[in-house]
């Protein structure tokens, strides 16, 4: 009973001396969608944080009644500043999740060792210009109409532009998860939610002091339908992170490639002085 005990100390001191990792889901994701991710970073004694933004995941909040981005933000804001001063932290947003990660950045520079961007909205001032509407809205076009690919939530009325938005059923593997195992795509088709479209639409920022003293990467997912590669690589050309990487993916590669993602992490973690 000793020696257990004594193991779980040492394994503890282990992860407290490592990076801490937050991560944060796309529109209609959840903490959920990282578990295949948390699984390998606790396996090598990293610290995981999964967030549930407003109306996502385990969040009751009806995401019809999520008008502003703060609104839907205040749970990666509010973890945040519960941090000790002295306490800082590996950002990683997904997909819709970048914008959540500028606005910390934004907010709380000195909690932040480095913020990594997968296929991801990285916008330094987020939805002000057309530019900024063209490259860091998806265009799933492709796939059909705009109401043949989305279900959407009418919460101001039917008269009134869409509260909320989820890809169809029929259409989330072959959109999102088409590289991704079968089990995986039939689980998020479980869990996703509608996500608050008014919210993310509003998402604009005012950059703050030591903003730049951050530093970003980003991990380009090559085989993506939702955000293009070609989408990708013009917010990489505007705000220039510091490195970026590049993987053999779909938009979810936490699910279709979780092994080169942690590792793309390790690497970015150890790039940022953290181990």
């Amino acid at each position: 009973m000793g020696e257990e005990f004594a193991g779980e100390v040492v394994m503890k001191e282990k992860r407290l001396n490592k990076a801490h990792f937050v991560l944060v889901h796309g529109i209609g994701g959840g903490g959920w969608c990282w578990y295949k991710i948390r699984c390998l970073m606790e396996n090598s004694n990293y610290r995981v944080t999964c967030i549930d933004l407003k109306g996502a995941g385990v969040d009751q909040t009806d995401p019809n009644t999520i008008l502003s981005f703060e609104d839907y933000n205040k749970p990666l804001i509010d973890f945040l500043s519960s941090l000790d001063d002295n306490e800082k932290v590996i950002l990683v947003g997904h997909s819709a999740g970048g914008l959540s990660l500028t606005e910390a950045i934004y907010k709380f520079p000195n909690k932040i060792s480095l913020a990594v961007f997968l296929a991801a909205t990285m916008l330094k001032m987020g939805f002000v210009t057309d530019q900024d509407i063209k490259q860091g809205v998806p265009d799933l076009s492709d796939f059909g109409e705009f109401r043949d690919v989305y279900d959407m939530g009418f919460g101001l009325g039917q008269d009134l532009p869409p509260t909320t938005l989820i890809i169809k059923k029929g259409l989330q593997r072959k959109i999102v998860y088409q590289l991704s195992p079968q089990e995986d795509s039939t689980l998020a088709a479980m869990l996703l939610r509608p996500g608050p479209i008014q919210a993310l639409t509003r998402a604009q920022f005012k950059e703050g002091e030591n903003t730049e003293n951050v530093p970003r990467i980003y991990i380009k997912t090559t085989q993506d339908n939702v955000v293009k590669p070609e989408q990708q690589d013009a917010m990489i050309k505007r705000w220039p992170p510091s490195e970026v990487y590049v993987l053999e993916s779909d938009h979810s590669p936490f699910f279709s490639a979780p092994f080169s993602l942690f590792g793309l992490l390790v690497k970015a973690a150890i790039s940022a002085g953290c181990n």
